[in-house]
């Protein structure tokens, strides 16, 4: 699994962190980041909801 975040369309909702808080984060303008190692998205179960709980599909998970 790979997850691309596409920054410019991030809106800063914050769904993507309430929803996979050990993948997520937001930076200091309220955009989605990536936690440091977490490219994959491992370590949390709820990741592949994210892209349904963004509101502007700002994420995108794809399959290896």
């Amino acid at each position: 699994m790979r997850i691309t975040v596409d920054r410019d369309r991030c809106i800063g909702s914050g769904q993507c962190v309430m929803t996979a808080p050990g993948v997520f984060t937001q930076d200091d303008e309220a955009l989605v980041a990536l936690l440091p190692g977490q490219e994959e998205g491992a370590g949390d179960p709820r990741v592949r909801e994210v892209p349904l709980a963004c509101p502007v599909q700002a994420i995108v998970i794809t399959e290896d």
